[in-house]
């Protein structure tokens, strides 16, 4: 199983949004770092959902449920979507600042590439942020 960050702007698709859909398509992504990073993801792989720009934090987890495909909101075939599912709220979210602040976390591709909306998690930074979740 590998793990993913994942980023969209509440006014755009919420975690709230996923939930009532409960299965919602990951579209619209146009970096081809980011793009990249959804043909690698795998069903079963499980994501934590970022809200950014305002009050930027993680809230929630969702899980890839279909692989890449065609992603049906461009007419290029080089972009893809993938399907994930809700899985949970964070008991506690965990925001920005909370990640910049440990130490555990100063590699996180969020603090280094915080521009790439889908970007891979370690093992370790999941984990941490799972921990940072129930505090």
């Amino acid at each position: 199983m590998q793990y993913w960050l994942i980023k969209s702007e509440p006014e755009t698709y919420s975690l709230e949004d996923l939930k009532k859909e409960k299965i919602g398509r990951w579209d619209g992504v146009r970096n081809y770092t980011a793009r990249n990073n959804l043909r690698l993801m795998r069903t079963g792989d499980l994501c934590l959902f970022y809200r950014s720009v305002t009050q930027p934090a993680v809230v929630g987890l969702c899980k890839v449920v279909k692989e890449h495909y065609p992603d049906p909101t461009s007419d290029n075939p080089a972009w893809v979507a993938v399907d994930v599912e809700f899985h949970s709220a964070l008991k506690k979210e965990v925001p920005l600042k909370a990640i910049k602040d440990n130490p555990n976390l100063q590699e996180m591709a969020l603090l280094k590439q915080s521009r790439l909306s889908v970007q891979p998690v370690s093992v370790a930074e999941f984990d941490e942020i799972l921990n940072l979740s129930e505090k």
